[in-house]
């Protein structure tokens, strides 16, 4: 049996922008809070969001489980339209598929409308259940998501920072990648952190929970979802996040020369939670200092970490 639904929201921008902002995928991850990661397999290699055909990977949560699969998906920047159909779906769905539909409503408002068709394995009740309720609160948190990421894409630029950092090791990329995919063993590794659980049911799709120490003392609890692409890179997203932050996304990567020394670089996307800075940093505190202070944690925790790693692959050269 094949379940159809629709969900909708409106908008305050125009139509073309909302448009492009769905068919550029780099900007997923930052812009819908189930995605982790997005590939494009094959087709619009320039990244634009022009017509035609393209595959695309898709890393995300669903009910709080990590998933995966492939789709196709058809643009028609003309229509607005972006129809999209899972290759392989990922149990208990047998089958998904649908289209993003954007309708101007005037110069600076739009409404855009998300379809979903799909079927369940073995056409289950219990698990079409799981399927409705995973639609739903996904395609929810998605358009209004998306609403609110089109409409403060101006205002909420001094909001929004990305850095990284970066060391130089005489040791092998598999090495230092090992160490850092290893995360389980952070605790009896890395003295900042404090406790660590790390489970990958699917080989490279790992959820890990870490109690982090900061300067000052005090512990705080972060989970991540993380895509892992041995022996190259690392891409997470936290979902459970610090006060001062509403998204922080990031990667590890590394690049071996032919020398056969590796250069690893630690990355963060991160968009401030202005609600907590008073809470957190005092009633003098604005944006400034939250950016400061967020960079400095996040660095100070990557730099240990990477010096760490460097001792280890180092080591075993």
């Amino acid at each position: 049996m094949t379940r159809e639904v629709e969900h909708e929201i409106t908008i305050d921008a125009p139509a073309a922008k909302v448009y492009r902002l769905i068919a550029e995928v780099e900007n997923w991850p930052r812009i819908f809070p189930p995605t982790i990661h997005v590939d494009r397999v094959e087709g619009g290699a320039d990244g634009t969001a022009g017509a035609g055909e393209e595959r695309i990977r898709i890393w995300a949560t669903a009910n709080g489980e990590a998933k995966n699969w492939t789709s196709r998906r058809t643009l028609d920047p003309q229509a607005l339209t972006i129809a999209f159909r899972q290759e392989v779906s990922a149990p208990p769905v047998a089958s998904m598929g649908g289209t993003w539909i954007i309708e101007p409503r005037g110069e600076n408002s739009s409404r855009v409308r998300l379809l979903h068709d799909y079927r369940a394995v073995d056409d289950d009740p219990e698990k079409l259940e799981w399927i409705d309720r995973a639609v739903d609160r996904n395609s929810r948190s998605e358009l209004a998501a998306l609403k609110r990421n089109v409409e403060l894409a101006v205002g909420a630029a001094e909001l929004t920072l990305s850095f990284e950092d970066t060391v130089r090791i005489n040791g092998s990329a598999k090495d230092v990648y090992d160490f850092v995919n290893e995360a389980g063993l952070w605790k009896e590794r890395l003295p900042h952190v404090a406790e660590v659980s790390l489970t990958e049911d699917t080989p490279g799709l790992q959820v890990l929970r870490m109690d982090t120490r900061t300067k000052d003392g005090s512990v705080h609890t972060t989970e991540s979802v993380r895509v892992c692409f041995p022996h190259h890179k690392i891409v997470y997203k936290q979902t459970t996040l610090p006060a001062l932050m509403s998204l922080h996304t990031g990667y590890w990567l590394f690049e071996e020369d032919a020398s056969g020394v590796t250069t690893a670089t630690s990355q963060h996307t991160v968009v401030l939670n202005t609600a907590n800075i008073a809470k957190v940093l005092g009633e003098d505190a604005g944006v400034l200092e939250a950016r400061d202070f967020v960079r400095n944690a996040l660095s100070t925790n990557s730099r240990a970490t990477l010096g760490h790693a460097k001792e280890y692959a180092e080591a075993r050269r």
